[in-house]
């Protein structure tokens, strides 16, 4: 079965720099994206960053641009955010996100890490 691990998260003052990790695992094939999502107390999950297998797209939420970095490995097996100059305001619990397949495609979610930044 395919599995999403995550790594990376933690406590971390304002300014600080974290690095989290999603390697995947199992029948995953044609990865077309992976991505970041994070969901905060109180608010809806939303879409941190995302990497697109083909071209290589990237993109952010506005919140974190100038801040945050996506990448992938060559294998395509592995996504990593890399999140420098924290805030207050990120502290939430990120997942990894990987859509793949070719009609249909399909969604993986990884468990979900704990990133607390304090002031």
């Amino acid at each position: 079965q395919v599995q999403l691990v995550e790594s990376g998260g933690g406590l971390v003052q304002a300014g600080g720099s974290l690095r989290l990790s999603c390697a995947a695992s199992g029948n995953i094939f044609s990865i077309n994206a992976m991505g970041w999502y994070r969901q905060a107390p109180g608010k809806q999950r939303e879409l941190v960053a995302v990497v697109t297998s083909g071209s290589n797209t990237t993109n952010y939420v506005d919140s974190v641009k100038g801040r945050f970095t996506i990448s992938r490995d060559n294998a395509e097996n592995t996504v990593y955010l890399q999140m420098n100059s924290l805030k207050p305001e990120d502290t939430a619990v990120y997942y990894c996100n990987v859509v793949a397949g070719r009609m249909p495609t399909w969604s993986y979610w990884g468990q979900g890490t704990q990133v607390t930044v304090s002031s």
